[in-house]
C-alpha cells in the first residue's frame, strides 16, 4: 500500500527516483517494476523501440503511480522510422551509431541532419503517446540530447506535446566519497569503483558548458530542468553514496538517476556495461535502510509531473521476484 504525499510549499525537498532503460530487456523491466512496487522508485524512462518495449508498455499500464517518460534514442539501437527516412542517423545495417562519440563527431562534421533527428525523435514520442502513455518527461539514451542543437529539438518537442520536464544530464560536482564503509545493499568503494567515479566525474565536468546553454534553452520554452544526481555513480551506486548525496539536496525537485534490473540472456548479450550493478541497484532501492534514509532526510518521493498530478510513495516491503 502507498501513502499519499502532497507538496509542503516552495521549500520542500522533492526527489524523483528515475530508472533509465525501461524496455531494454524483460529482465530490466522486472527489476524496474520491482523497485517501484517494493522500493522507492517513482519514475522510469521508456525506450520507444527496444526489444522489450511492448512488455514494458503492457505492464506499466497496471502501475498508474509510476511516472513514465520517453528515453529518446539516437545511438545503440534501431530507429523507430524506416532507415531510409533517417539515412544520416544509421549505418548500412539500418542501426544507429554504436555510441555517443561517433554520433557527436558526425554532428560536428555536419554529417547528421537535424531535420532527420527531429523526425525520428518525434516518431518515438508519437509511438508512446499512441499507446496511451501520458509522458511525464524526456531524456535520452547515453545523454546524447545534451548537445545543444539536439537539446533544442527535444525542448521544442516537450513544448509541443505538453511534456514539461527535460533532463539536463549534468550533476553538480562533489568530491568522490572516500572510505570503505558498506551500508545496506551497498558495496565497498574499492579501487575500480573509485576509478569509474573519477572518470564519470570528469565527463560530467566537461558537460558544464553545454548544460548551461541547455538550461537557458529550456527556460526560454517554459520547460523545467530538475537538478540531477546519480550520474557520477552510474554502475557504482551504493548506500554509502546515497548517505552522502541525499543530505546535500536543496529545495525543489531533484532527480536521482538509477539503472536497476535483472541480468537475463538478452541483457548479457547486449552492449551495455551495466550488468551486476543493476541487480545491486534493485536491492538498494528496495532496502528498508534506504527508505529510512529518505524518510530521515524528509524527502518527498514524487514523479516528474508532481505539480500536475497526485503522486505516491511506497513502503520498502521486500518481496522480490529474483532475490537470492
Amino acid at each position: 500500500m502507498g501513502r499519499e504525499v502532497t507538496a509542503r510549499g516552495p521549500g520542500a525537498r522533492r526527489l524523483v527516483v528515475n530508472a533509465d532503460d525501461l524496455g531494454l530487456t524483460v529482465g530490466v523491466n522486472d527489476g524496474i517494476f520491482d523497485a517501484h512496487d517494493h522500493g522507492i522508485l517513482t519514475s522510469a524512462s521508456l525506450f520507444a523501440s527496444a526489444p522489450a518495449t511492448e512488455d514494458a508498455i503492457r505492464r506499466s499500464s497496471d502501475r498508474p503511480s509510476l511516472g513514465v517518460g520517453c528515453h529518446l534514442a539516437l545511438v545503440d539501437g534501431r530507429p523507430t522510422l524506416p532507415p531510409e527516412r533517417v539515412p544520416t542517423l544509421v549505418g548500412e545495417d539500418g542501426r544507429f551509431r554504436p555510441s555517443w562519440k561517433p554520433l557527436l563527431a558526425a554532428c560536428l562534421r555536419g554529417r547528421v541532419s537535424l531535420v532527420e533527428i527531429e523526425r525520428e525523435l518525434t516518431a518515438q514520442v508519437d509511438l508512446l503517446r499512441s499507446e496511451g502513455i501520458s509522458l511525464t518527461h524526456l531524456d535520452a539514451h547515453k545523454h546524447v540530447h545534451a548537445f545543444p542543437p539536439i537539446f533544442d529539438i527535444v525542448v521544442k518537442l516537450g513544448a509541443r506535446f505538453g511534456i514539461a520536464v527535460v533532463r539536463v544530464p549534468y550533476e553538480r560536482v562533489r568530491p568522490v566519497p572516500r572510505g570503505s564503509r558498506v551500508g545496506a545493499a551497498g558495496r565497498p568503494d574499492d579501487v575500480r569503483a573509485r576509478a569509474i567515479q573519477w572518470k564519470q566525474a570528469l565527463l560530467n565536468l566537461a558537460m558544464w558548458p553545454w548544460a548551461r546553454r541547455d538550461r537557458h534553452i529550456a527556460a526560454a520554452h517554459g520547460i523545467a530542468t530538475p537538478h540531477l544526481v546519480g550520474r557520477i555513480h552510474t554502475g557504482v551506486l551504493s548506500f554509502t553514496a546515497l548517505a552522502q548525496i541525499l543530505p546535500l539536496l536543496g529545495p525543489g525537485v531533484t532527480e536521482l538517476m538509477v539503472h536497476p534490473g535483472y541480468v537475463d540472456d538478452a541483457l548479457a548479450h547486449s552492449s551495455t556495461r551495466l550488468l551486476v550493478s543493476r541487480v545491486r541497484e534493485v536491492e538498494l532501492l528496495c532496502s528498508p535502510e534506504t527508505r529510512a534514509l529518505v524518510d530521515a532526510e524528509h524527502l518527498e518521493l514524487v514523479r516528474h509531473d508532481a505539480d500536475r498530478s497526485r503522486s505516491s510513495v511506497f513502503s520498502a516491503q521486500r518481496s522480490l521476484r529474483h532475490a537470492s
